[in-house]
């Protein structure tokens, strides 16, 4: 073994592992895509022979995909897997399908696989951090939502949340064609429900507990910008710790793939 790679303690890198297994909540076979740091805290070579592997939990974002894509995406169309090495994050990408995030009406229990059984899964199989502190979750569009769905249902687990050009007026975005339907039922009341961001944002400015800060940003050039901002403005009337940002961008990868290397830069990592 070359000298200089004796005695070091590991590379800095992410190993990236596709995962399958039989989800009870859903009752089906389903995927999981994971980035897990590898280097710097996981190992050390200590002689040619002898490989010491130790590792302390990690930080850990749940990332999730938009309407009408999957697990994938976010690693066939953005750098993620580059900046959660930069970063020393484990990355967490489930399939959610067209399901909202929600238990639908007329499909899978997508809510309670993502929120229950994926976590407990997680914490028994890989060395991630079950430290609220260290525990974040951002989406774009259909994710975005989901994103903050989570952290405003699940304040005591999640430190901070990110919502891309989210679809966080599910009142309105509900509505629009068929989209939905599934996920939500037919005619379905989302207003002032669990489903409902407005609701869940106002009704966590009365919640004594910790608070997770939320990320916001939208393209000034998507279909969802007008829905954004109005959300932006009631999350600042009821007092809620938003950080929002806009600027030029549609409803695009190059417009998601800029703005989760600038969240991730905003989340309250600690520095190494």
């Amino acid at each position: 073994m070359p000298e200089e790679w004796q005695n070091k303690r590991g590379v800095d890198e992410v190993a990236f592992i596709q995962l399958s297994f039989k989800s009870r909540a859903l009752m089906l076979q389903t995927s999981v895509n994971v980035l897990l740091p590898v280097g710097t805290n996981a190992g050390d070579f200590t002689s040619s022979d002898n490989f010491t592997y130790v590792s302390d939990p990690f930080p850990v974002l749940y990332l999730l995909h938009g309407a009408t894509d999957d697990h994938s995406a976010w690693l066939r169309l953005s750098s993620i897997e580059r900046y959660a090495e930069e970063k020393k994050l484990a990355v967490i990408m489930p399939n959610a399908d067209m399901s909202a995030y929600t238990d639908m009406a007329h499909g899978q229990r997508y809510w309670t696989y993502i929120s229950q059984e994926l976590p407990a899964f997680l914490k028994a199989t890989f060395p991630i951090s079950q430290k609220r502190e260290e525990t974040f979750v951002a989406g774009l569009s259909m994710g975005g939502y989901g994103a903050f769905k989570l952290a405003l249902r699940q304040p005591e687990r999640f430190a901070a949340a990110v919502s891309l050009s989210g679809a966080v007026d599910m009142r309105e975005a509900s509505q629009r064609g068929s989209l939905f339907v599934n996920a939500f039922g037919e005619g379905a009341k989302i207003d002032g429900t669990d489903h409902d961001l407005f609701h869940l944002v106002e009704r966590l400015a009365v919640y004594k507990g910790a608070k997770p800060a939320l990320f916001q940003a939208c393209g000034t050039d998507d279909f969802l910008y007008e829905d954004n901002v109005r959300f932006r403005d009631y999350a600042r009337k009821v007092r809620a710790n938003l950080t929002y940002e806009e600027g030029p961008g549609g409803h695009e990868w190059a417009y998601w793939d800029r703005m989760i290397a600038h969240a991730l830069d905003w989340l309250p990592l600690k520095k190494s």
